[in-house]
């Protein structure tokens, strides 16, 4: 049964009922002073690695634009690296720490 929104003219109170569309009508005849009010419509138009996937083509230009930007943000999440690579940012960071910590500047 579909649901149908109502509000009272004189005192402006909204509610929500549910009943068929015979009986709606029947009700908005006998109740002159409450109207149906239009409800917009919930549409999706998508999840996420449900019903949307990324094409090939689409993660092929976002690594080519991340590549290009190699210490951007966009970089950390679309590009792929290497191990040397990923062993090498490694050991810069706990390098960074350690000298953070004996007060030695970068």
């Amino acid at each position: 049964m579909p649901r149908y929104t109502f509000e009272n003219k004189k005192t402006g109170k909204k509610w929500t009922d549910m009943m068929m569309i015979a009986e709606m009508e029947d009700y908005l005849k006998k109740n002159k002073h409450i109207r149906q009010v239009p409800v917009p419509i919930n549409i999706v138009g998508g999840v996420q690695g449900i019903s949307y996937r990324e094409d090939g083509g689409w993660k092929d230009v976002k690594q080519k634009i991340a590549e290009a930007h190699p210490n951007s943000s966009f970089a950390k999440h679309h590009r792929r690296r290497g191990i040397k690579e990923i062993k090498t940012d490694q050991a810069i960071k706990r390098a960074r720490t350690l000298n953070r910590r004996r007060g030695v500047p970068d």
